[in-house]
């Protein structure tokens, strides 16, 4: 009975942490998870959401809309967490409402990239020319 308790106990702990899906125990198979649900966005859009996962406030943008090469500050005391680039060129974020190069910044390509975690608060953006 004690060495099925300590069993359970330990496999919960490892389901908590993660190994078991890691394949800690004993040669078990790795468990993929799930990935993440992507979020609405039509084709030749910007979209930004405020939570990862693609969570919270949407805010789109179409090239119809903003300057290309143009930095695009969002609006004042917003960020995005997650995005996603269909508008089918190369789309710029920065952590600056600036878009200074001083802080952090990523290039995602437009053919139809969703990011579900920036690695920062997305604060601007630049749409460049194919």
């Amino acid at each position: 009975m004690r060495s099925t308790t300590v069993l359970t106990a330990a496999v919960t702990t490892l389901l908590a942490t993660g190994a078991l899906a890691a394949g800690v125990l004993g040669g078990a198979a790795p468990v993929a998870a799930a990935p993440p649900r992507l979020g609405p966005c039509e084709t030749g859009q910007l979209c930004l959401w405020a939570k990862e996962g693609f969570r919270g406030a949407r805010h789109t943008h179409e090239l119809t809309d903003v300057d290309i090469e143009a930095c695009v500050p969002l609006p004042a005391g917003t960020t995005a967490a997650a995005l996603a680039n269909r508008t089918g060129r190369p789309v710029t974020t920065y952590q600056s409402a600036e878009c200074a190069e001083t802080g952090e910044f990523e290039t995602y390509p437009g053919g139809g990239t969703w990011v579900p975690q920036s690695p920062y608060q997305v604060r601007a953006f630049k749409v460049w020319e194919t």
